[in-house]
C-alpha cells in the first residue's frame, strides 16, 4: 500500500496565543493514539498529563509523555485528543482519523473526510433512543 501522508494543523486550545503547525503526519491505521515528536510538543506548549507505557514495533516497551489536549484539524474536521510525545515524526491514529471520520485512499495513497459524509462528521453509535 505504501505510506499516505496528510496535511494537519496542530494546536492548543488552552493556549490560543499559540499560532497553530502545520504538520505532514504519516497516517499509521495500525496505531491507536496521536503521536507527537517532542519538538511539537514544545512549540505548542503541551504540558504532560501522566506517562503512558508504549510497546514498540520490536517488543521494547518505554514510558512516555502523554500530554494535551491538542486540537487536530483536517480539511472542514477538527477533533480533540491526548497525544503520545515519541518519535520524529507525526503519526495520526485510528482513534483521530475515526473521531474526524477520515478514511485511507490507499490507490491513491491518501486521506480524505469520508464521502459518505462529506459536511459533518459521523459516527456509529449504539443505544439512543429512536429520533422523531
Amino acid at each position: 500500500m505504501g505510506y499516505v501522508k496528510a496535511e494537519l494543523s496542530l494546536s492548543n486550545p488552552t493556549r490560543p496565543e499559540l499560532a497553530a503547525m502545520k504538520v505532514s503526519a504519516l497516517a499509521d491505521t495500525g496505531a491507536l493514539m496521536l503521536v507527537i515528536p517532542e519538538h511539537v510538543r514544545l512549540q505548542l506548549g503541551l504540558e504532560q498529563a501522566e506517562t503512558r507505557e508504549v510497546t514498540t514495533a520490536d517488543g521494547t516497551k518505554h514510558l512516555v509523555p502523554y500530554v494535551g489536549p491538542v486540537r487536530v484539524a483536517f480539511e472542514n474536521r477538527q477533533c480533540f485528543v491526548g497525544a503520545l510525545v515519541l518519535g520524529d515524526e507525526v503519526l495520526l491514529g485510528a482513534v483521530p482519523m475515526e473521531d474526524l471520520d477520515l478514511v485511507v485512499v490507499p490507490s491513491q495513497h491518501r486521506l480524505t473526510v469520508n464521502p459518505a459524509s462529506p459536511n459533518i462528521p459521523q459516527a456509529r453509535v449504539k443505544g439512543l433512543p429512536p429520533t422523531r
